[in-house]
């Protein structure tokens, strides 16, 4: 049992609960998740397993996919439906004013922590002094917006759909918000699905009830996804039996002595039967071949 499960996680779980979920059905301890979800939302959940722990922190790709729905004229403390109202007025707001209004949302922008998440500032969640009442000054961060697209509108009820491609670390609630100060009216996240997280998508993903059904038929190794899926883009290199044995156990490698595409990037590595080893790293001052981390 090594590799990523890819979970659809369900409203009202915390990603930790599905680590959890998972650690009980299979009683194995290491298991780890990338990404983590707000217990509001759905979708992709990459979930490691095993060894492939290790890759956690190697991730290459970390950007994300969200399908966010959104109520304009309100406004809440959690900045989405399951927060206090904090605010509501009279909305109406036209299709052309929305769609101009989110064109200014494409790109680097800057983003302002929420108070309920999991930020950190000087040791304490934000989060935890947010329930005690106390709102802290944050400081902005930088995300980027690759695409941001309008799925559906309602003038009528002013609730509408975005799909929104992005970087990490950024916050759809706040975007929400940011959208909604920006229209004069405010707004609300009412409900987020993440649609991919990297290269998984939700069609590579398994309710918790059908893997505790591949559990109980003893198939669960089906819904496994190799480590090496994560770095397919990297370059290739191919090693022989005797370099395949010194690699494994750690060895540097003369870069003369192996097939390797000229570049000093990330490289995946295979052994003479084709298995993934792991990455690593070609240092010209040396002519080495430097292991990053090895995931056999």
């Amino acid at each position: 049992m090594d590799g990523i499960i890819c979970i659809n996680k369900p409203e009202g779980f915390t990603s930790f609960d599905v680590v959890a979920k998972l650690r009980g059905m299979t009683k194995i301890k290491k298991i780890g998740h990338s990404g983590t979800l707000d217990p509001m939302a759905t979708g992709v959940l990459p979930v490691f397993i095993g060894r492939a722990t290790r890759a956690i922190d190697l991730m290459p790709d970390h950007r994300k996919r969200y399908t966010a729905s959104f109520q304009l004229g309100q406004t809440t403390d959690t900045l989405d439906r399951t927060g206090t109202i904090l605010s509501s007025c009279p909305s109406q707001i036209s299709l052309e004013g929305l769609k101009e209004t989110l064109s200014q949302f494409q790109g680097v922008i800057s983003q302002f922590p929420p108070m309920y998440s999991a930020v950190k500032v000087n040791g304490q969640r934000l989060y935890d002094l947010a329930r005690q009442g106390k709102e802290i000054e944050r400081k902005p961060r930088q995300v980027e917006i690759y695409g941001l697209n309008l799925l559906e509108f309602s003038p009528e009820e002013q609730i509408g759909k975005i799909d929104v491609f992005c970087s990490k670390g950024t916050y759809i609630r706040s975007l929400c918000d940011d959208i909604g100060k920006k229209l004069g009216v405010g707004a609300v996240l009412t409900d987020l699905v993440r649609t991919q997280a990297g290269c998984f998508c939700l069609e590579d993903c398994f309710t918790l009830e059908q893997i505790q059904k591949m559990k109980d038929q003893e198939t669960l190794e089906k819904a496994l996804i190799s480590v090496e899926r994560l770095f397919s883009k990297f370059p290739k290199i191919q090693l022989n039996p005797i370099q395949t044995r010194m690699f494994s156990n750690g060895v540097k490698l003369d870069l003369k002595r192996i097939h390797w595409q000229q570049s000093i990037e990330e490289q995946a590595v295979y052994g003479a039967q084709g298995e993934f080893l792991g990455i690593a790293i070609p240092n010209m001052e040396t002519s080495e071949l430097v292991i990053r981390k090895l995931l056999i």
